[in-house]
């Protein structure tokens, strides 16, 4: 895809993972109020309506419409999980700055995991969305670097993969943000950050079936299982994240 078209795709999947945003606005906050805020629904689908509106007036450039996207997340996304979304899309969106291509798209997945995993001091196994982008990330870079796969196949591996990080979040106990509060009693309910970066990437996918021609199942067999990704906690104290 040339230039243009990258950025009609950017702002296409946006308007995308802003509408999902709005549906599932409360189902979020359910998930969220069992071991949260109750907030993770609504300041997820007001970062993304502001995103949609920012895009109005941005350049038709991959990198910095990506980073207008964070920006507003950072700006509009209440909690700890502005700047985790936000700043992690703000940090890896300096990787497209030569376009996207199947190498830039491996190194901006790997960048924005490095950010999150810094601003939220959060590691595989903590109940948070590292649990769904940590998979989601180690799958699509195998996917593209050692596998061989297109860069829609490796998408559809790595959205498999990120549902599966997504349901080994639920028999676990919290480790970090609000819900470790809650200690044991956080076991049995599926982390609200988690699964609104799954559906994230559930319409990431959508969209790239449309701008690459493809279509993709979403079931494909995922390399990377959470469990096999699971590191010791981090010291006491540290910052958490959704």
């Amino acid at each position: 895809m040339d230039r243009e078209t990258q950025a009609e795709a950017i702002r296409e999947a946006t308007a995308a993972m802003a509408d999902r945003m709005a549906a599932e606005k409360s189902a979020l906050t359910e998930l969220d109020s069992a071991i949260g805020d109750a907030d993770h629904g609504a300041n997820m689908n007001r970062g993304f309506q502001a995103a949609l509106e920012r895009l109005e007036d941005a350049d038709d450039d991959p990198a910095e419409l990506v980073k207008t996207v964070g920006v507003a997340l950072v700006s509009e996304v209440g909690g700890a999980a502005g700047p985790l979304y936000g700043g992690s899309l703000m940090k890896a969106s300096g990787e497209f700055e030569d376009g996207i291509t199947a190498e830039s798209s491996v190194a901006f997945a790997e960048r924005y995991l490095e950010t999150l995993e810094e601003r939220g001091k959060a590691s595989v196994g903590d109940k948070t969305m590292v649990d769904a982008v940590t998979p989601a990330v180690h799958t699509y870079r195998k996917a593209i670097e050692v596998d061989d796969s297109d860069p829609l196949e490796a998408l559809g591996k790595a959205v498999d993969a990120a549902e599966r990080g997504v349901a080994f979040t639920t028999p676990i106990r919290a480790k970090k943000g609000r819900a470790s509060y809650l200690g044991w009693r956080s076991v049995g309910h599926q982390d609200p950050g988690a699964t609104s970066t799954l559906y994230l990437l559930e319409e990431l996918l959508a969209v790239a079936e449309e701008y690459l021609n493809g279509d993709v199942e979403v079931d494909a067999e995922a390399d990377v299982d959470p469990e096999e990704l699971e590191e010791p906690a981090l010291e006491d104290g540290a910052d958490g994240g959704p």
